[in-house]
């Protein structure tokens, strides 16, 4: 399975999810690194503050920072190729190029109930499966 790297700015602490001022982008991408964590994947992540040390021994991210600077982050890269940069990845790219299924979009503010395809069958209309 391909090792997904995704090195980011500095930030408050290990995942930037703390203080009064909380990232959105922050919240969604932890969930959908644990998410990927619990299928199997292995992913790592680096805080510029907490890690430098992963900016210096890994050569795409220190060769990045010469580049473009902190100011680019975050990098994420697969298997020590860089696959984006700039933004948070999508649970969607994430599951792309860990090389799992991509999961169903689920609506903004919606959170999976886990139901079965049997539950579904029976809380919806004939013909719906999406509508618990």
């Amino acid at each position: 399975m391909p090792t997904i790297s995704v090195f980011e700015p500095a930030l408050c602490c290990n995942t930037g999810v703390c203080g009064d001022d909380v990232d959105v982008n922050l919240v969604s991408f932890s969930a959908d690194m644990a998410w990927l964590s619990e299928q199997g994947a292995a992913i790592t992540r680096h805080n510029l503050a907490n890690d430098p040390m992963a900016f210096a021994q890994e050569a795409v991210a220190k060769r990045f920072l010469e580049i473009a600077g902190a100011e680019g982050l975050p990098l994420v890269a697969v298997d020590g190729v860089t696959v984006l940069t700039g933004r948070y990845p999508t649970r969607a790219e994430l599951s792309r190029w860990a090389g799992l299924e991509v999961p169903a979009i689920v609506p903004a503010g919606v959170t999976g109930l886990g139901l079965s395809d049997a539950t579904a069958a029976a809380c919806c209309p004939p013909g719906e499966t999406d509508c618990c």
